[in-house]
């Protein structure tokens, strides 16, 4: 019988497949007590579960590189080190040898109990650690699952699978996209998560926050992912499976129209001239962005050489990446942005740090940088040495106080002056600009454009900064939200304030790419985007759908919108005009 649950469009797109389920409490737990005959291939069988969650989770990590591998690494690492934890492993073969449990029922006990003793914790960091169990025991449950049977198996490679779990971690995303997930609805979750991030750049259709589907669900159901309207359908009716084909021919035909815009200039129907730049981190991501038109690199993210290296990345070695990125460009502008990284991924990059309760709000961006000078001296030279080679602009992230960007400017300086002492040549002149995504940083703009040659939003943070919602907390999804109007009111005093200092702002968060903001970010005065290079196309045509003069005009209302379901309503109603 057809049954339908709405839920919130994470990841666009559609999807038909099978159901599988992904809750450790919604395994299939035979909770009758193990004759002494069979404890030890019982234990010998949960062994070999955890033998192949590990193996999972060591060809998920291979496989790994640029954004996924610093996005989803440290969910990979705390992964696995629960799977390597003697204490757990060693207690669940107790269970069975002297409790005669089955390892399913075994390992939901633990589960249980894990999670009880984190949800007792008063720390919210600690506290929310939870979850890491609930995903490790998940993954060890679909081992033991998987051994039991291959009829699932053979199913999901004829039909594909929809993933349904009440979370998903980027780790576990990304290990599933890897193996024929056709989409994912989640019971909870954040549109803005680093899950629906990571769903986005997969072209994986995705649903947050689906209200009773897990209790509706089971495994084997077929249905239809519409993360286009925002719901799921169980057992699809004639109807919904035409909607389904015309929706993919209508997708085909749009791939192929959008492709037609690569190349062209981004102007608002009314014609005014917008620029969209790429984010990367790879040679690949520059060579796609100019393919596709892009103004240039609005963001190059250089953590992602010091997290692939073993050990501190050399002054060459940096200076090689650079360089190779701004010939990449072909003369179009680079904006390097400097080491980006805090307590809780600094091990990985080769930095020694103090561990942190809350790395977010910690020693990360130029906060590490100016506490780690020798690092940050080495690669400054690295990018001003690679500044040769084209146009090359410098941003530093996490900027608090104008006195932060004052002091890496000095650093700048001697830098080039020794370089040029030591016969390198380098530029008489280099544009030096802050990210803005601390609240403080945003509402004291002013003093930090007396300092900066440039701009760029970290919309991503600033945004759950200004909310005190962290996006990838499951319970916070519905309060995490780019149109509240706090969030506009900053957003447009620090585009009104560098428009009237007369220098350069670009948006580099998620929104950015995000065709349902393009209207509402240029009634906020915007003029520069960067994206991930796959939403240029489809970016390029919303702007081009929108009046600048008609959203300009519509700015004063917006700002002063009580809550986001008015600030809704009004892009509606301007939309049509």
């Amino acid at each position: 019988m057809r049954r339908a649950f709405p839920g919130y469009a994470a990841a666009p797109g559609m999807a038909l497949g099978r159901v599988r389920l992904e809750q450790p409490a919604r395994f299939s737990i035979d909770n009758t007590p193990l004759p002494d005959s069979e404890t030890e291939s019982e234990v010998a069988r949960l062994e070999r579960a955890f033998a192949v969650a590990r193996e999972d989770m060591a060809e998920l990590r291979r496989k790994l590189h640029g954004a996924l591998a610093r996005e989803v690494g440290e969910f990979i690492d705390a992964h696995a080190q629960l799977l390597d934890d003697p204490e757990l492993i060693e207690g669940l073969r107790a269970m069975i040898r002297k409790g005669h449990y089955r390892a399913a029922a075994a390992l939901k006990a633990q589960r249980d109990r894990l999670v009880a003793v984190f949800d007792n914790m008063d720390d919210p960091y600690l506290r929310s650690r939870g979850e890491d169990v609930d995903h490790v025991i998940a993954r060890v449950q679909s081992a033991l699952a998987r051994q039991a049977s291959s009829e699932e198996k053979k199913l999901a490679t004829r039909v594909g699978e929809i993933l349904v779990a009440e979370s998903v971690a980027p780790g576990e995303l990304a290990h599933m996209a890897s193996h024929g997930i056709l989409a994912v609805v989640a019971g909870s979750g954040s549109q803005y998560s680093h899950s629906a991030i990571l769903a986005r750049s997969l072209h994986l259709p995705m649903l947050v926050n689906t209200d009773g589907v897990l209790e509706d669900l089971r495994d084997g159901d077929l249905v239809l992912v519409d993360a286009v309207r925002g719901e799921v359908i169980v057992h699809p009716a004639a109807q919904d499976l035409a909607q389904f084909r015309n929706w993919q021919r209508e997708a085909l035909r749009e791939g192929q129209r959008l492709a037609q815009l690569a190349g062209a200039e981004t102007r608002t129907r009314d014609g005014h001239k917008l620029r969209l730049y790429a984010n990367a981190e790879r040679s690949e991501d520059i060579e796609r962005a100019r393919n596709l038109g892009a103004a240039g690199i609005g963001l190059y993210r250089t953590e992602f050489l010091f997290l692939a290296h073993d050990g501190l990345p050399s002054e060459d070695e940096q200076f090689h990446a650079y360089r190779d990125a701004v010939l990449g460009a072909g003369g179009l502008p680079v904006t390097l942005r400097t080491l980006d990284l805090g307590a809780d991924k600094a091990d990985a990059a080769g930095l020694v740090m103090a561990s942190e309760p809350n790395p977010a709000l910690g020693v990360r961006g130029v906060r590490l940088s100016l506490r780690q000078p020798d690092v940050f001296v080495t690669q400054l030279r690295a990018i001003l040495r690679a500044s040769c080679y084209g146009p090359l602009r410098i941003l530093v992230p996490m900027v608090t106080e104008a006195v932060e960007l004052v002091e890496v400017r000095r650093l700048l300086r001697e830098c080039a002056r020794d370089l040029r002492t030591a016969g390198h040549e380098i530029p008489d002149q280099f544009e030096l600009g802050a990210m803005v995504e601390v609240p403080a940083a945003a509402l004291n703009v002013r003093a930090l454009l007396e300092v900066a040659d440039f701009l760029a939003i970290g919309s991503n943070d600033l945004t759950q900064y200004v909310l005190a919602a962290d996006r990838n907390n499951d319970q916070l999804g519905k309060l995490y939200q780019p149109a509240h109007p706090a969030v506009l009111r900053m957003l447009a005093h620090v585009i009104g304030r560098a428009r009237m200092a007369r220098k350069p702002v670009c948006l580099c968060g998620e929104i950015a790419g995000d065709p349902v903001f393009a209207c509402m970010l240029i009634a906020l005065g915007l003029e520069d985007f960067s994206m991930l290079p796959d939403r240029i196309l489809a970016q390029r045509d919303a702007l081009s759908r929108c009046s600048r003069k008609t959203m300009r005009a519509l700015a004063p209302r917006l700002l002063r919108a009580r809550d986001r379901d008015e600030v809704a309503a009004l892009l509606e109603d301007a939309q049509k005009l």
